[in-house]
C-alpha cells in the first residue's frame, strides 16, 4: 500500500471512530425534566421517582424543574421551545397534551406537532366517591337517585375543565343524569365539603379520598379506568357497572421537543420502558394511587391522538372553557 493510500485509510478509520464516539456520547451531561406542577404534590413525587431511576439507567443526573401555572401551559411551552438535543424533557399529562388544546382559546404550542413522544409512564385512575353515610352503593343507584332528586345533588371538582370535572361530565353523558357542578380550587376543599355533607358525590384520585375511605368516612362506588385498580381490586369499573366503553384516567408521559434526533428518542424510550417495568416503581406508585404504564414512542403517539379525540368530545359537550 502506498503512503498516500495508507494515510487515507487511517483518516477513514479515525473518522469512523469519531462518528461512533459521538453516537455513544449521549447523554454526557445532566438532563432537565420539566414538570408542569408545583413541588410536593403527587405528580411531582411521581416525576421524581421516574427521574431518579431514569438517571440511573442513563448514567447522568435527571433534574426535575417544577414550572406550575396556567394549567401546565407555561411548562409545556418552555419544554416545546427548548433545544431538541435530548437534554430537556417534558413530564406531560392529560391536561396539557389533550385537554388544554380544546379548553383554551389560544395556546402557544401544539402538543401533536411540537413534541416527540418518548413513552407513557403512569396513569391516575379516578374514583367515584360518596360519603359513607350516603344510601347510594353503586353507579346504578346514583343514577336513580339523581333522577329522582335532581335539585338535591351536587358534585364537586378541582375546577372547571379539570379532569375531576370532565370525568363527571363524561358520566353524565353516558347515563343521561343531570347533576349540579360545584367547582373548587383544588379537590381537598371539595372532599372536606363532601365529608361535611354539602356535596353528594365526586370523582377524585385515591391519594385524596383513599385515606377517608379507609377511615370509614367515604365510600367508593366505581373507578374510571377500563380495568380495576390493582390497589383497590374490589371496586368495580364504571364500565362494569352498566356503562360499557367508559374509560378515563389521568395519564402521564415523557416527551421531548420536536426535532430531537431519532436515536436519542429511541434510547430514552428504551430506558423509560425499563424504569416503568420495575416492581419497586409499582409499589411506589401504589402509595400515590397511581398505576405504571409502559409504551413505545410510536404507541404513545397513537395513544395521544386517540385520547385527543375522546377528550375533545368531553370538553365540547360540557361547554367548559378556561377561566
Amino acid at each position: 500500500m502506498t503512503p498516500l493510500k495508507t494515510m487515507f485509510t487511517a483518516l477513514l478509520v479515525l473518522a469512523a471512530a469519531s462518528t461512533d464516539a459521538g453516537a455513544q456520547a449521549y447523554p454526557n451531561k445532566p438532563i432537565r425534566l420539566i414538570v408542569p406542577y408545583a413541588a410536593g404534590g403527587a405528580t411531582d413525587l411521581m416525576a421524581r421517582s421516574i427521574a431518579q431511576k431514569l438517571g440511573t439507567g442513563l448514567g447522568v443526573q435527571v433534574i426535575v424543574d417544577n414550572r406550575g401555572g396556567a394549567g401546565g401551559n407555561i411548562a409545556a411551552e418552555m419544554a416545546a421551545k427548548a433545544p431538541p438535543d435530548g437534554y430537556t424533557l417534558f413530564f406531560g399529562a392529560t391536561g396539557q397534551l389533550v385537554i388544554n388544546p380544546v379548553l383554551y382559546a389560544k395556546l402557544s404550542f401544539d402538543p401533536m406537532k411540537d413534541f416527540a413522544p418518548i413513552g407513557l409512564v403512569g396513569q391516575l385512575p379516578l374514583f367515584l366517591t360518596v360519603p359513607a353515610t350516603s344510601p347510594i352503593n353503586s353507579v346504578a343507584e346514583l343514577v336513580a337517585a339523581v333522577r329522582a332528586k335532581q335539585d338535591k345533588f351536587n358534585y364537586g371538582s378541582s375546577g372547571i375543565g379539570g379532569t375531576t370535572h370532565l370525568a363527571m361530565e363524561m358520566l353524565k353523558a353516558h347515563t343521561g343524569m343531570s347533576i349540579t357542578h360545584v367547582p373548587y380550587k383544588g379537590t381537598a376543599a371539595a372532599v372536606n365539603d363532601m365529608l361535611g355533607g354539602s356535596l353528594q358525590v365526586m370523582f377524585d384520585a385515591w391519594a385524596t379520598t383513599g385515606p377517608h375511605v379507609q377511615s370509614g368516612k367515604l365510600r367508593f362506588l366505581a373507578v374510571s379506568s377500563a380495568a380495576r385498580s390493582s390497589f383497590e381490586p374490589k371496586v368495580p369499573t364504571v364500565a362494569e357497572s352498566g356503562y360499557p366503553g367508559f374509560d378515563l384516567g389521568v395519564w402521564y408521559a415523557l416527551l421531548a421537543p420536536s426535532g430531537t434526533p431519532p436515536d436519542v428518542i429511541a434510547r430514552l424510550s428504551a430506558e423509560t420502558a425499563k424504569v416503568t417495568a420495575q416492581p419497586e416503581l409499582k409499589q411506589t406508585f401504589a402509595t400515590m394511587g397511581m398505576e405504571p404504564m409502559t409504551s413505545t414512542a410510536d404507541q404513545l403517539a397513537v395513544f395521544m391522538r386517540s385520547e385527543a379525540v375522546k377528550w375533545a368530545k368531553v370538553v365540547l359537550d360540557s361547554g367548559a372553557k378556561a377561566e
